[in-house]
């Protein structure tokens, strides 16, 4: 057989997985047009047209409109483009499946009502400025009079929720949670309650001062990261680059407090993260109270934002390690003739 031969309409639905009736309609519609017809009827096509019919087949699979592939086949448009646009709706689409789901397993697992169902759904498609609106409203609330340090819920307003333009379904259900909580009158009050029992008194005044947020917030936090990335790779807490990181955060630390670091402060600083390191999270007298309220709200931004908090689980051995660092500098800083 040579390019020039023509084949029955059967062999073309055999060759392209096309039925027989499928190829008709799309010769009737003028979507792909015979390459002749004989005199008893017979629709006969080349290989050129088969292989526009294979074009056709995988388009139709992909869910592609036959105005479209018309347009595709006339010329007036290139596959690129009609890819870009349909790959464009079947994302939308994809992004309302999400969000529908989110809806759905919420409802579900909630045994909604009707009136639930229709707030959830409202939830799911606010725009960008009603979300920040939610949560400006909440934190206003919760923040109103608050006897805690100045700045310190400006602090706190800043760990907000930012839904992706693309969220996967856990973002979704995390912020129709999160929405529905900071629209409670009793999870506002609980978080108030919380923030300004922990807060409002020493040790945790002192904490919520702005120099030590700012300082927990920014270079504490950066430091905090490099120590924990040190320690996850087995680097000993007696290396030099070990001593260098603990020496930094405790030289900040000190500067926080208004003071410089000495031998005494690394020792100190050492004890303290023994200390913490022996008190377990659920031994702790408010870990349920901070779960259900300011920690809730952190879980759910964190879910929101794809940043998991971490769990916890490996800060004994990390202030373990921490300790040691701190320790193996104390004993340098206070061996006679070491520089201040």
């Amino acid at each position: 057989m040579t390019k020039d031969d023509l084949y029955a309409i059967g062999d073309v639905a055999r060759r392209t997985g096309l039925s027989v009736s499928a190829i008709r309609y799309y010769s009737d519609t003028e979507v792909i047009a015979p390459t002749c017809v004989t005199e008893a009827g017979y629709r006969l096509y080349d290989i050129r047209a088969i292989a526009r019919l294979e074009l056709i087949r995988t388009l139709r699979d992909l869910d592609a409109g036959l105005d479209d592939i018309r347009r595709l086949l006339d010329g007036r448009t290139s596959l690129h483009g009609l890819l870009a646009a349909h790959l464009d709706l079947v994302e939308r689409q994809e992004r309302d499946l999400r969000a529908r789901r989110a809806v759905l397993r919420a409802l579900v697992r909630q045994g909604g009502t009707p009136a639930q169902a229709v707030l959830m759904h409202r939830l799911v498609s606010l725009p960008d400025a009603e979300r920040e609106r939610l949560i400006d409203t909440f934190w206003n609330e919760v923040g109103e009079d608050l006897d805690v340090p100045a700045g310190f819920i400006e602090q706190l307003r800043t760990l907000r929720p930012r839904l992706p333009q693309d969220p996967t379904a856990d973002q979704l259900e995390a912020w129709i949670e999160l929405a529905d909580l900071v629209q409670d009158e009793a999870f506002r009050g609980a978080v108030r309650c919380y923030l300004q029992d922990t807060y409002g008194r020493f040790p945790g005044r002192r904490l919520a001062a702005a120099p030590v947020g700012d300082f927990l917030h920014g270079e504490g936090k950066a430091i905090g990261e490099e120590i924990s990335q040190a320690y996850r790779c087995g680097l000993p807490p007696d290396s030099p680059r070990a001593q260098e990181l603990v020496a930094r955060l405790a030289g900040a630390t000190a500067e926080v407090f208004g003071g410089q670091a000495t031998a005494a402060s690394y020792d100190r600083l050492a004890t303290a993260f023994l200390l913490a390191g022996t008190v377990r999270r659920e031994e702790s007298p408010d870990a349920d109270r901070y779960d259900a309220t300011h920690g809730r709200y952190l879980s759910l931004v964190a879910r929101i934002n794809g940043t998991p908090l971490r769990t916890g689980e490996e800060g004994p051995a990390l202030f373990t390690w921490i300790a040691t660092a701190l320790r193996t500098v104390a004993r340098r800083e206070g061996e006679p003739g070491t520089p201040e």
